[in-house]
């Protein structure tokens, strides 16, 4: 199937990502609008999203983006790396009320909310996905530079497990047309503002081994966001910094989003399912990368999470 079967008689659509969107969520969501509007001028189109941030103002079109939907009259409704409904937001009535809906993801733990989804948990982004459902020479650099943006943020610059030979190829093909993706590289993974930078040392100061230190966490509660001034936009990258503590093969990093609550992301490298360890607590995600959301206080979330976790290990020594 291509983007083009879904657009017959297709006079107004709209494309959302899921709550707090990352880059891929941005990169993909951004990359169809600019393929509609590029391709298909007679379709009116709107991208609905929360604020991604000033790191990605480089995506041609993105001051586009509404977060408030006021309409609900969608022919066709898209939306892409969202792995659950609720994860929609703003959107979510829009979506409910469109005549026509398609998923487009790759989170294993979806198992489908639209009346079409196209799901390939093999892929690195949805981005990539994405790219397969779209006309090659109607590809412009803009959507291209968009494209690329998702796949190297959910590909961790091509070093997740995540990341195949078609993943490359695909990433091969979208320079071409003639962005920089090196500065995208070195802005979206390497360069810290000087708070970001604070809050990273804090973060990796803090932190605490656990389970015969193969497994890292750290927390930052509200009080702590607040003393640094911080959001969750300024967040990204710590866990993926104690993932790459040696020895360690999981890292936990959780940050206070209410009274006793939690958002808590998990990362490993070769032996536990994040998204097995994440599915016992209402989240979800990949192998080696997951999310949700858990009540209680810090050691609370930790001690539950590294239960499961443990469950996860001892099965492996049983079987070896």
């Amino acid at each position: 199937m291509k983007i083009h079967d879904k657009l017959n008689n297709v006079k107004k659509v709209g494309i959302a990502g899921h709550v707090r969107p990352d880059g891929d969520c941005v990169g993909s969501c951004m990359g169809l609008y600019n393929y509609m509007i590029d391709n298909y001028k007679d379709i009116e189109t709107h991208i609905y999203m929360e604020d991604p941030g000033d790191k990605f103002n480089y995506i041609a079109n993105i001051a586009d983006i509404e977060e408030e939907v006021k309409d609900t009259d969608f022919d066709l409704f898209i939306i892409l790396d969202v792995s659950e409904k609720a994860r929609i937001g703003i959107a979510l009535e829009a979506f409910d009320n469109a005549k026509d809906t398609l998923c487009i993801d790759h989170h294993v733990s979806n198992i489908g909310m639209a009346k079409e989804n196209i799901i390939v948990p093999d892929a690195s982004s949805a981005s990539e996905v994405l790219y397969d459902l779209l006309e090659e020479d109607k590809i412009t650099k803009n959507t291209a530079e968009a494209l690329y943006t998702g796949i190297i943020h959910d590909s961790g610059v091509f070093k997740y497990s995540s990341t195949s030979e078609h993943t490359m190829n695909i990433a091969g093909k979208l320079i071409t047309y003639g962005f920089n993706f090196q500065s995208i590289i070195d802005d979206g993974f390497y360069s810290k503002s000087y708070i970001q930078n604070q809050i990273l040392g804090r973060a990796l100061l803090e932190s605490i081994l656990f389970l015969n230190g193969r497994c890292i966490f750290s927390a930052l509660s509200r009080q702590n966001m607040d003393f640094y001034g911080v959001t969750q936009k300024e967040l990204g990258g710590i866990v993926e910094q104690l993932r790459l503590t040696k020895g360690v093969e999981c890292a936990i990093f959780i940050y206070e989003i209410g009274e006793l609550e939690y958002k808590v992301s998990i990362r490993s490298n070769n032996i536990i399912d994040c998204n097995l360890v994440v599915s016992h607590f209402g989240g979800g995600g990949h192998i080696r990368a997951a999310g949700c959301t858990m009540k209680g206080t810090a050691h609370d979330v930790i001690n539950n999470l590294a239960e499961k976790i443990e469950e996860q290990f001892l099965q492996v020594e049983k079987d070896v």
